[in-house]
């Protein structure tokens, strides 16, 4: 949204898949380009909690849990699961979904008046939810830039990478000096702490 309010104009393209959060972070595309066989949408809550406070009571063991606010905790893994803190759990994961549809519905408004068709935790197939309005345009992200590449330099950006492995890095140290280093900095030895390669992004 912040992308949108700056005027950048922001072409979203989905090779596998944007379902859920990654679904929520689709929508904010001007335009939503898709491959045929990805899968789309999910626009829903799920949390499951498994909870072992019946097995701590039949073997006598002891599980202190200690909270400051009636509903800090509704449905833990060691405490008592009551209906009243279902209740609220499921209180809390129903204005989650709220908020998504509503956040789908501002980015996309042709969804608007269909949120609650395409809002059900479901997902589809590209080609079924261009049908649904959830995605623009049917091609991939490879077919996208060819397509406009006569129009606009295409920049990629890459994290470049270290080479790694004890040749490469024996092949750098002055002879057994700098061996006996290597050792103590793997063996947490010599005084000194080893520091990781910086990186370099081009």
């Amino acid at each position: 949204v912040r992308i949108r309010k700056a005027g950048i104009k922001l072409v979203i393209c989905v090779d596998t898949v944007a379902a859920s959060g990654g679904y929520m972070m689709a929508s904010v595309g001007d335009v939503v380009c898709a491959a045929p066989f990805a899968m789309i949408g999910s626009i829903g809550v799920v949390t499951q909690i498994p909870n072992f406070h019946r097995f701590l009571d039949k073997n006598s063991i002891d599980a202190f849990l200690f909270t400051a606010g009636k509903y800090k905790r509704t449905v833990d893994v060691i405490g008592e699961v009551t209906d009243e803190g279902k209740e609220k759990l499921q209180e809390e994961l129903d204005d989650i979904h709220r908020a998504f549809k509503d956040h789908v519905a501002l980015a996309r408004p042709k969804l608007k008046d269909a949120i609650e068709d395409v809002g059900t935790g479901e997902y589809w197939l590209a080609v079924q939810a261009k049908e649904l309005g959830l995605v623009d345009v049917i091609m991939t992200s490879d077919e996208y830039l060819e397509s406009i590449r006569l129009q606009y330099d295409i920049i990629e950006i890459a994290e470049k990478k270290k080479k790694s492995g004890i040749l490469s890095t024996l092949h750098q140290l002055d002879g057994m000096k700098g061996v006996m280093g290597l050792f103590s900095s793997w063996t947490g030895q010599g005084g000194q702490q080893h520091q990781p390669m910086p990186m370099a992004v081009v």
